[in-house]
């Protein structure tokens, strides 16, 4: 490919991206203090408008001197309005391939998508905010038969023949069942309780619908059928918008893979597809909270170093659909990554780890009874009753530590290491021994005197990936160190 310019889609984007920045102030200015003629006002207009035309002026130099190219090993980023420059990224050295389709892009026929590279800082990621639906699916392509050559060069030059495989497999898709579950596990029909009381705020404010309609009101109140009605309407309204919203998010989740790499689309206004080289995988977290514990579900995430965003937007994408059967989440971990495995069967914390967990003071208790003690709040017209609450904390505390102790576990094995932990959430990580950059092992006084040490690993991420098992028995302390340093067998610098 020769070096070539951007969408001018892009122009258009810009602009919007302006506008809706800028919305406000020129609100402020023209509109808002439209006959103030003050200096402060009328200069204040004049450089508005200046800085807008050489905004406008700045966007269009960047389209036309912004260009990129793409050859078998590389991309090219010529960058640079007055002061130029070249910026060359390896496709080897991509992790993640994000795609994100906006309003913006279905009205225009678009999409964005985002190349991460293993480095941290977002700078070295290419990313095309505005681009034909055809021309990403190309580069994408290209990327990934690009990175499908280079594996199996590898495996060739490691005495493993193999045949590559390029047909997806999917392995997971929600029915409308799982569908409507989700939208009550999530709670997202809660969510329409501060819209509604958002938007009546608003309606008050220009119509001052309480003071007109305070009559009405009352013998609404007063009206049992009237308010059972009104009260069944707000259920249902409330439980649709939760169905609607959990469709437009997990309507057209698909869960897929190839040989290589792992694929995740969702989204129904707005898409998003994600996919990542399966060797790129730092680790896997299976989180479940409380209410996913009560019905059985757990929330897969795949750690990579990518940022999971385009332009200023976040994307939640690294999630396997987060309300998947405990079973089935092991299965799909399986199946999209079969160097991992998950072991139901974990070695549980020693007794003594119960009772340092008990004794170790709680600074949050502490302090909270510190300020309870000197501000002596009344709760329900008690006298003296802030020491209840004080008590009622730290059995909370107390409460959590015990679920943390009954749910922490950890694993050694060969390649692998597996911790768990977690009160009312839990979370089980899993990662290999050559993902892993760092352990630490530590001890606290009170540790030292029953025995025990804490285990920590980082992986790479962004931000940094830390996992931490406290009060683990000393020896396996030494253990867990003596099983990273073995690691160097398996590190192959390039």
């Amino acid at each position: 490919m020769k070096a070539k310019r951007y969408h001018f889609c892009l122009v258009i984007f810009e602009l919007s991206k302006l506008l809706r920045n800028t919305f406000f102030i020129g609100f402020y200015l023209y509109v808002i203090k439209y006959g103030e003629e003050s200096a402060l006002f009328k200069y204040g207009r004049m450089a508005f408008v200046a800085l807008m035309f050489f905004a406008v002026i700045y966007i269009l130099l960047k389209w036309m001197t912004h260009k990129y190219e793409l050859d078998d090993h590389s991309f090219h980023i010529h960058k640079g309005v007055f002061v130029k420059s070249k910026q060359t990224v390896p496709i080897s050295k991509i992790h993640n391939i994000t795609k994100h389709t906006s309003l913006f892009h279905k009205i225009f026929n678009m999409t964005s998508i985002r190349f991460e590279t293993s480095s941290t800082d977002e700078d070295t990621d290419i990313v095309f905010k505005v681009i034909t639906k055809d021309e990403a699916n190309r580069i994408e392509e290209h990327v990934a038969n690009q990175s499908s050559e280079e594996a199996i060069h590898d495996e060739i030059e490691h005495g493993e023949k193999g045949q590559f495989v390029s047909e997806r497999k999917i392995h997971f898709s929600p029915s409308r069942n799982e569908l409507i579950r989700a939208s009550f596990t999530s709670l997202s029909f809660l969510l329409f309780i501060p819209i509604v009381a958002s938007f009546y705020s608003k309606l008050d404010d220009i119509f001052h619908i309480e003071k007109e309609a305070e009559g009405i009101v009352s013998n609404i109140i007063n009206s049992w059928w009237i308010v059972t009605i009104l009260s069944v309407l707000f259920i249902l309204c409330s439980v649709i918008f939760g169905m609607i919203r959990t469709f437009l998010k997990y309507g057209k989740y698909e869960i897929s893979s190839d040989d290589n790499r792992i694929y995740i689309h969702k989204g129904v206004l707005e898409e998003t597809a994600f996919s990542i080289a399966k060797d790129k995988v730092q680790a896997i977290e299976i989180e479940q909270s409380l209410m996913k514990k009560i019905l059985g579900l757990a929330e897969v995430k795949l750690t990579s170093v990518g940022s999971m965003k385009i332009g200023d937007e976040n994307l939640d994408v690294n999630t396997l659909y987060p309300f998947l059967p405990v079973k089935q989440a092991y299965k799909i971990v399986s199946d999209l990554l079969p160097s991992y495995k998950v072991e139901e069967a974990m070695v549980r914390l020693p007794k003594k780890s119960f009772w340092v967990r008990l004794l170790k003071p709680s600074w949050i208790w502490i302090i909270a009874t510190a300020v309870l003690f000197f501000v002596k709040p009344k709760f329900f017209q008690l006298e003296e009753s802030w020491w209840l609450c004080s008590i009622l904390l730290l059995v909370i505390i107390m409460i959590v530590r015990v679920l943390n102790y009954i749910n922490s576990g950890y694993l050694l094995n060969e390649q692998f290491i597996q911790i768990k932990h977690g009160g009312l959430t839990t979370t089980l990580f899993i990662s290999k021994r050559d993902k892993i950059i760092e352990v630490v092992v530590t001890r606290t006084l009170l540790q030292k005197l029953f025995g025990l040490s804490s285990i920590a690993t980082t992986n790479r991420a962004n931000p940094v990936e830390q996992n931490k098992l406290d009060d683990v028995p000393i020896e396996i302390g030494r253990d867990f160190y003596l099983w990273y340093m073995a690691r160097r067998a398996e590190i192959h610098i390039e």
